[in-house]
């Protein structure tokens, strides 16, 4: 079967374009007039994906545009609307340029007769594995509009946690960037004035007075050549990072420093449950659904112990048991298992649990937020006042050598 791009009319002489698959011309000319479209012409179709190039390269779309497509989706599949109907609708709704070009390819090869999960196969890097494993599996149940809620749902909670997690750390930020930027400040402007000014006063400067002002001559001789090299090694950093040897091990870090651990553990668990429950709810078996959470972990360190894990359990080990020897998630996460492995009921449960970890994400957030502003702000005044502390003591020591 080949592949084309059609240009046709109809019977009110309006042209018409497309993509269908034939096996030749002669069978795209039958196909399309069986749907009363004339075909004017004709060429083989690759089906390219359109360019990435506004996604940083990624070609992946934002977790909202996925969400509300998601939403959408489901929306009109509970109204039988056909799924065809469905992606023509959605791909002249208000997304992104680049997700609407990707709809109306995805489109086209379901209007060719291909699956939408084979199609969505097809643009990999777009949509996210777990993403479509679920509307795989959707089209084998006969439940794509279930599927396709729970995803919306889903992705929903998992953006709310990623928006929690923004706003605890977004005020201790900024702290730190005003902390930088009232030294940078008082190293450009103020320390120069009152250097002139002692200087006509012929004032001896000495100690962390005489610190201050060297530290302040050479960020003033050299500050293009400063910046040059934060922003390389800002760009080394991102790139080393983004390495697999080291991202490893910015993993590990992650679930053993001690503030950290409790909020990532804590989201990678309740990730992990409504992942999972929603695989299961799905009809999927359970150790095909372990494979598919997995992309849902986002720690390579944690996945590592849960690949183990989910091993010991195909070869015949209990979910309980396999978790709490690999020491995996929370003693909660643990016992709300063995009660869903005991009553068969294990998806219900996971879903119920899902609220609890997402409880205990903000309370760690807010935990974290409590310790580190009181931190952030007596460095921020340590800085900022030795720094006062340099610029005024000779004009103090000026006024007490005059008995002011």
């Amino acid at each position: 079967m080949q592949k084309y791009r059609y240009t046709a009319i109809n019977l009110q002489k309006q042209k018409i374009k497309g993509v269908f698959i034939a096996k030749d011309e002669q069978d795209l000319e039958q196909q399309l007039a069986k749907q009363s479209l004339f075909l004017v012409s004709a060429k083989p179709y690759d089906g390219g994906a359109p360019s990435a190039f506004f996604t940083l390269g990624t070609g992946k779309v934002s977790i909202s545009e996925l969400t509300a497509f998601c939403r959408q989706f489901s929306i009109m599949l509970n109204t039988h609307i056909p799924i065809l109907d469905c992606l023509d609708i959605l791909k002249n709704q208000s997304y992104s340029s680049y997700f609407r070009s990707i709809l109306s390819v995805i489109y086209e090869e379901v209007k060719g007769g291909t699956l939408l999960s084979d199609a969505l196969e097809k643009q990999a890097k777009v949509f996210p594995d777990f993403f479509r494993s679920m509307v795989k599996v959707g089209e084998l149940s006969g439940r794509l509009d279930e599927v396709f809620n729970s995803l919306s749902d889903y992705y929903e909670k998992d953006a709310d946690l990623r928006r929690k997690l923004k706003a605890a750390l977004s005020y201790p930020m900024m702290l730190a960037a005003m902390t930088v930027g009232i030294v940078i400040l008082m190293l450009v402007l103020v320390i120069p004035t009152f250097r002139e000014t002692l200087t006509k006063l012929d004032v001896e400067v000495t100690g962390l007075t005489a610190a201050v002002y060297a530290i302040s001559d050479f960020l003033m001789g050299t500050w293009q050549y400063l910046l040059v090299g934060v922003v390389v090694v800002g760009f080394l950093i991102f790139a080393v990072a983004r390495t697999e040897f080291v991202g490893y091990y910015v993993d590990v870090m992650k679930l053993k420093i001690p503030l950290i651990k409790t909020v990532q553990l804590n989201m990678i668990t309740s990730r992990f449950a409504r992942a999972l429950a929603l695989l299961l709810s799905s009809g999927m078996d359970l150790n095909e659904a372990l494979y598919s959470t997995e992309i849902v972990l986002g720690n390579r360190y944690l996945l590592g112990r849960f690949r183990q894990a989910s091993e010991a359990i195909r070869s015949g080990m209990s979910l309980t048991n396999a978790f709490e020897s690999y020491e995996l998630f929370p003693s909660m996460m643990i016992q709300m298992i063995t009660i869903g492995e005991r009553t068969n009921s294990l998806s219900d449960v996971l879903t119920r649990s899902c609220s609890f970890f997402d409880a205990q994400v903000e309370t760690s957030l807010n935990s974290i937020t409590s310790k580190i502003q009181p931190i952030m702000l007596i460095i921020m005044g340590a800085i900022i006042g030795t720094l006062f502390l340099a610029v005024y003591s000779p004009m103090l020591s000026i006024m007490t050598g005059l008995g002011v």
